[in-house]
């Protein structure tokens, strides 16, 4: 197997990669144009772009802003409402695995914020019986959500007749280069489907082990003609920010109080934390298929930004791959199977060693520094938890 000689991606990344002749990959070499480009520049570009969407639609509505209670959300927001000075919509599609502090950070948001919000939440029989199927056939549990996510705000641009969708950062940009930040590219169904959705489309599931179009309807993308008709455009912030996903969430942090938390299998307490399985069984998995998994993604971000070298990020990577699931027997009670029904075999043959933090893991943590925030509210369980507060009375 061909490694980047600069960062941890393997040849075999999902999202492909190429080599130059040196040996350094796609997603390097474009990460370098965060250090050239007139980001200043750029930004003035994204104002004129979104100034042209502002009161022009009949919603009163900007654009829409999908959001989590992780990831970018908070600094998409931020910029959106606070640089741009435009009035979102924010659309939530609800993973079904929601952490305690996601859903925390998701009410603190839209208070903290003042928008509006709309969520969709699939009926989760309809969830249970789709990831059976994506566990069985894609070997993944995290496909219903990447489609929820990927056209639930199109969906609502549709019917809203809101032309314009704000995303954070293009993962093909960050992490193979797949595109120059000056290509400006946009959200588009090929590429959800291509690359997002593994393939496969909410369409080609029906009648695969018995799922029906009404299992599955909320994940159809909407027509090509209605998109047509409404404009509708998706555009990428991290096109035109030079987009640092730890600078910005410890912006967050002092501005917003942002809430973070540990995670199993990897030492970044900022992204991903609104779900339980993501840094956890969906990384096991992931593991299983390509040979790496999120420690990995995270090491080579740092690794790019020169806050660790190489050689660091491996250890990390190496460690945090190792540790064993944290989660699979809430995953597997909430699915309703056992570890005897063969679509779990990737789960319970999922082997790894327990070891503690030795003095070199723990002097690259430190020279990292996530920042660790005290919770907001105790929690007594780490069960998944589909809804809780939709706002915060008391922001102290």
């Amino acid at each position: 197997m061909k490694y980047c000689k600069e960062c941890l991606y393997p040849q075999n990344h999902p999202l492909g990669i190429t080599f130059d002749n040196d040996g350094v990959c796609s997603g390097c070499k474009i990460h370098k144009e965060k250090f050239t480009l007139d980001w200043e520049k750029r930004f003035k570009k994204l104002k004129k772009i979104t100034a042209s969407y502002k009161d022009k639609s009949l919603s009163g509505y900007d654009c829409i802003i999908p959001v989590s209670g992780a990831k970018d959300s908070y600094f998409t927001v931020y910029v959106v409402t606070k640089l741009l000075g435009l009035n979102p919509l924010l659309v939530r599609y609800n993973p079904h695995y929601n952490s305690h502090v996601g859903n925390r950070n998701y009410a603190y948001l839209k208070t903290l914020f003042d928008v509006d919000a709309i969520d969709m939440v699939v009926q989760p029989q309809k969830v249970k019986r789709i990831t059976r199927t994506t566990l069985d056939k894609l070997h993944s549990i995290h496909w219903h959500v990447i489609a929820g996510q990927s056209v639930f705000p199109v969906q609502v641009a549709v019917r809203y007749k809101i032309p314009l969708i704000i995303w954070g950062a293009h993962q093909g940009v960050e992490q193979v280069g797949m595109y120059s930040h000056e290509d400006e590219v946009e959200m588009t169904r090929k590429y959800r489907k291509e690359h997002d959705l593994m393939g496969i489309e909410a369409e080609d599931l029906v009648g695969v082990n018995g799922l029906s179009t009404s299992d599955l309807l909320s994940f159809f993308y909407p027509d090509s003609k209605e998109i047509e008709k409404v404009g509708v455009r998706g555009i990428y912030l991290s096109n035109y920010i030079s987009w640092d996903s730890k600078a910005q969430h410890e912006l967050m942090i002092e501005k917003y109080n942002y809430e973070t938390a540990l995670q199993n299998r990897t030492f970044d307490t900022y992204n991903t934390i609104d779900t339980l399985h993501y840094a956890d069984i969906h990384d096991a998995i992931k593991v299983t298929k390509c040979g790496y998994g999120i420690a990995t993604d995270h090491a080579t971000r740092e690794i790019r930004w020169k806050r660790i070298t190489r050689q660091e990020g491996e250890l990390l990577a190496q460690y945090f791959q190792s540790k064993p699931l944290q989660y699979d027997q809430i995953f597997t009670q909430w699915l309703q199977v056992d570890k005897t029904t063969p679509i779990n075999n990737i789960l319970f043959n999922y082997n790894t060693q327990r070891s503690p933090i030795n003095q070199d893991i723990a002097t690259i943590l430190q020279k990292l520094n996530f920042i660790l925030t005290p919770p907001k509210e105790q929690t007594k369980d780490e069960s998944f938890t589909l809804l809780e507060k939709g706002f915060v009375n008391n922001l102290t």
